[in-house]
């Protein structure tokens, strides 16, 4: 496949996988591969990413649960979602399918389609300042809110459905509200620290449309930086 001008492929380094990035456009970073590997897939789950970026939500959770039904992935930047549909078709992969919007405006056929959405949003709050646009929208709440993607999240579940998402640890009461209040009840939480010791970073947080209260503390993670 040929690559455009600022792209090359990496290794996913799970199930064989490759991800095309840019240079010059927002780059995954660790918490996306955290949020892959605090959730688990479930046979035939129907999974959509929203944020989805260069695709390496969808891509890599499917690399570690290869028996889940299909991906869709949700990006309103045009090249991200361009180069995602690129990374889908160089890995041969049938059961994904990508959709160039914002989160806000999912189309309502799309309502009650999916068993667990993944999304690692822009959890940044405050202004944009002096920076790239198309990297700034990507880290803060310039274009989507919590709010509205976890609403968008509950019109997309089907019942029993889940919502897994990472935010900034700071955020956890706002999170949890979020979700509480808009009918998703969180069932698993897991801190993520940088290392032994420190304080948390991150939070992972899953939860189920519908379900009874009653949430799940897992031991922290650390995630050592180099």
């Amino acid at each position: 496949m040929e690559l455009k001008p600022g792209e090359v492929v990496e290794e996913l380094l799970e199930g064989d996988l490759k991800i095309i990035q840019n240079t010059a456009l927002y780059r995954f970073t660790s918490d996306s591969v955290l949020l892959t590997r605090f959730v688990k897939g479930k046979k035939r789950d129907t999974v959509a990413d929203f944020c989805a970026g260069s695709g390496i939500v969808g891509l890599h959770f499917y690399a570690l649960n290869p028996h889940i039904s299909s991906v869709t992935l949700f990006e309103m930047q045009s090249e991200l979602s361009e180069m995602s549909g690129r990374s889908v078709l160089l890995n041969g992969l049938t059961n994904f399918s990508v959709v160039c919007t914002r989160v806000q405006d999912i189309g309502r056929e799309y309502d009650d389609r999916f068993s667990l959405v993944l999304c690692n949003p822009p959890f940044e709050t405050g202004g944009f300042e002096n920076g790239d646009y198309k990297k700034a929208i990507c880290r803060k709440e310039i274009t989507v809110t919590l709010s509205e993607i976890v609403d968008a999240a509950y019109r997309a579940l089907k019942f029993g459905g889940r919502l897994a998402l990472v935010n900034r640890a700071d955020r956890l009461a706002e999170v949890l509200y979020a979700m509480k209040s808009r009918g998703i009840e969180p069932k698993r939480l897991q801190f993520v620290r940088g290392r032994a010791g420190a304080k948390p970073y991150l939070i992972l947080v899953e939860g189920t449309k519908g379900a009874k209260e009653g949430v799940e503390i897992l031991p922290d993670a650390v995630n050592v930086k180099n």
